[in-house]
């Protein structure tokens, strides 16, 4: 998180927002979406809870993909509200949020791998990773002495190159809004593909099966950025030909 803040502060200059309130931004929104993740635990597991409240300390070691859709729409809205408030430019803050962003997201994903969380399904191959933490299988429910995918490594590094490749092409920018496009498109491509190797179990399932929860997500962040592309590429077209 500290490297996306950072990051942050050097694209916001590049976008051409004001990096002190893009930090204000980041921090109100971060705020959002660890309070909303912890109150929906705390709402699911009440019964438990109050019988055990000590346990309360332990739930931010959850890792789920309601957890992360909550804390995501969140924090979403916070900076919307936020960026509303302050009067930023909508589309240069998103560009100069998308590549901090998934940097985020590369860096939770090895945390994820590191405590076990979104584990992949079992591994033939002889890179699968092992987890031997009982503590892994409490809060995760992931399977002890199996190996298994590092799918958490897989999206990673998938993140970390995009966020790369948002970051070289945010000076090279045709308008507001690409880079963040680029990035909705960039994070549906990967949940979507590493979603093949990580285990169904709690994921939910559509269409018989065919897609989980967080592949159905990843098709409409794919489906928004695509549209956000084409939106901006028909506004830079007609602006054109009006000065034209």
């Amino acid at each position: 998180m500290l490297l996306a803040l950072f990051l942050a502060q050097r694209t916001a200059r590049v976008a051409g927002v004001n990096p002190g309130q893009v930090w204000n931004l980041c921090i109100a929104a971060l705020f959002a979406a660890l309070l909303a993740q912890r109150l929906m635990l705390v709402a699911i597991n009440w019964s438990s809870l109050r019988t055990h409240p000590s346990w309360m300390l332990g739930l931010a070691m959850i890792h789920h993909p309601l957890l992360s859709a909550a804390g995501a729409l969140a924090g979403l809205g916070c900076a919307v509200l936020y960026a509303r408030w302050r009067r930023l430019a909508l589309w240069n803050t998103a560009d100069a949020l998308a590549p901090p962003l998934v940097l985020g997201l590369a860096f939770e994903q090895l945390g994820a791998l590191l405590a076990g969380s979104d584990y992949g399904t079992e591994a033939a191959a002889r890179w699968g990773v092992i987890y031997t933490n009982p503590l892994a299988a409490r809060w995760s429910g992931t399977p002890l002495w199996t190996p298994l995918y590092p799918v958490q490594a897989y999206a990673a590094l998938a993140f970390l190159t995009l966020s790369i490749f948002l970051l070289v092409g945010l000076p090279a920018r045709r308008q507001p809004g690409d880079v963040a496009g680029m990035g909705m498109l960039g994070i549906g491509v990967a949940i979507f593909i590493t979603e093949l190797w990580r285990d169904p179990e709690g994921r939910g399932a559509l269409l018989g099966g065919m897609l989980d929860g967080p592949q159905a997500a990843a098709v409409l962040l794919v489906l928004a950025g695509g549209l956000m592309l084409l939106e901006r590429k028909s506004t830079r077209m007609k602006n054109e030909a009006g000065h034209g």
